[in-house]
């Protein structure tokens, strides 16, 4: 038996949206939220690009640095164009897609659970794809356009919030 099939990537892997604009409070929160993942040892699937999801890849590798950490746990980066080199330097996979923006709906049929971390209306597309695929959204400081979604205030809830449903 191989380790990957002990240990699956996708065991707790967390997908985290948000816009690929740069907005400093929004980015410092992603941040975060990447350091408290990789922490809890989660893996991400995000976008790839810039913004919330350059800095919650970021976040998440000096936080695997910094301390002892399970070997499988990963950033993924599913990216609207046909270019692997399209996707930030903190992804350690980047799959190019070709798709524009249509790879929303690979992003959210990827995890059980999605943190919304600001975002315009491709981040909107996003948590409706995954809310209409039963999937638990989460938002700090993003849409609150459904009774579904789970509103926290800080990173740190926003992960213990995601915690929570990976468990059920």
């Amino acid at each position: 038996m191989t380790d990957a099939l002990i240990h699956p990537i996708n065991q707790k892997l967390v997908g985290v949206i948000g816009a690929g604009t740069e907005a400093t409070s929004t980015n410092e929160r992603a941040h975060e939220v990447g350091q408290r993942l990789a922490r809890a040892g989660c893996s991400i699937i995000c976008g790839g690009l810039e913004g919330v999801m350059r800095e919650v890849a970021r976040g998440f590798r000096e936080a695997l640095s910094d301390a002892p950490h399970d070997r499988h746990q990963i950033v993924v980066g599913i990216l609207p164009s046909n270019l692997t080199e399209d996707g930030n330097p903190h992804l350690d996979l980047a799959i190019a897609t070709g798709l524009g923006v249509a790879r929303n709906s690979v992003i959210v049929n990827s995890a059980k659970v999605y943190i919304a971390v600001g975002g315009g209306f491709g981040t909107l597309s996003e948590i409706a794809y995954a809310l209409r695929l039963g999937k638990t959204v989460i938002g700090l400081d993003s849409w609150d356009v459904h009774e579904e979604i789970i509103k926290v205030d800080s990173p740190k809830a926003a992960v213990d919030a995601a915690l929570r449903a990976l468990s059920n």
